[in-house]
């Protein structure tokens, strides 16, 4: 089954988002920061969606996106930003990034249930 890694330094987001998904019957991985979303995606071929936040201690959510593209050459994976960051400048950056989606907190479950669903296949 497809996995959804759920990225964020907040264990209150990272647990509360990871709950709503396991709850919806998808499986989840967590990780507390780009750096460690970056080498748990190096990982597990089973990923399929990142949800990350922007701001993050060690490596930002933006920096890690920028990475899997770049030094993974990873293009499959789905990324979506799930944070209170709604800058212009760092949306641009994002789409550059090949980021699907920008989600405002606080995280709303049952409004991106599909389409999370769809981006993992199920």
């Amino acid at each position: 089954m497809a996995h959804i890694l759920v990225v964020d330094d907040s264990s209150t987001v990272r647990n509360e988002v990871g709950d709503f998904l396991r709850k919806n019957g998808l499986d989840v991985t967590l990780a507390v920061d780009g750096r460690d979303g970056l080498e748990k995606l190096k990982g597990d071929s089973r990923i399929k969606l990142v949800v990350s936040d922007v701001n993050m201690p060690n490596m930002d959510g933006l920096t890690m996106a920028e990475k899997i593209r770049s030094e993974l050459g990873n293009s499959a994976v789905h990324i979506i930003m799930l944070t209170t960051e709604n800058s212009p400048i760092m949306k641009e950056r994002g789409k550059a990034a090949g980021i699907k989606g920008w989600i405002v907190k606080p995280f709303k479950g049952d409004a991106v249930l599909a389409t999370f669903r769809k981006l993992v296949g199920v």
